[in-house]
């Protein structure tokens, strides 16, 4: 699964149009060539990865990069609904946030996540944090061969 993955694109959940802008940045500094497609908030996350909407025609991601304080569905509720579809659970879901709270930490891990980093406000501990999450779930980590779901799949599943 890795050479596959490894071209995988990556979805960003993310609201903040400042963190998307430095996650771009990231990506670009260090040549990523992994496409990136981002959303805006909890329910367009779901319609991509559901591909339903004008989501119809949306790749699967490699991994998701989903930040928790967003409007509608918040970062919880939309990993709840994933981590409880088989067809979508066995992607990864790595929380990049700005809440340090034990709380957020605890309920993150409870609810399936499968990292829970600290976003950094200086921007080269960022760059690096994108580039390590890229390389761990895309070149190391090994991903059920079941994620490469039917694509006719994704689009019956339902909230």
């Amino acid at each position: 699964m890795k050479g596959i993955l490894q071209k995988s694109p990556i979805l960003l959940v993310e609201d903040n149009e400042d963190d998307i802008l430095i996650t771009k940045k990231a990506i670009e500094k260090r040549q990523i060539m992994n496409n990136l497609f981002v959303v805006h908030d909890g329910q367009e996350a779901l319609d991509f990865l559901r591909r339903t909407g004008k989501y119809e025609n949306a790749p699967r991601p490699g991994f998701v990069l989903l930040d928790l304080n967003m409007p509608k569905l918040d970062g919880f509720e939309v990993l709840k609904e994933i981590k409880r579809h088989p067809e979508l659970k066995s992607i990864p879901i790595i929380i990049l946030t700005t809440s340090e709270r034990d709380e957020d930490v605890s309920k993150a891990y409870a609810l399936g996540c499968n990292s829970y980093i600290v976003k950094s406000v200086d921007f080269s501990k960022f760059i690096n944090t994108v580039i390590e999450i890229r390389q761990y779930w895309l070149e190391l980590a090994e991903i059920p061969s079941t994620c490469d779901s039917k694509p006719d799949l994704w689009g019956n599943l339902s909230v």
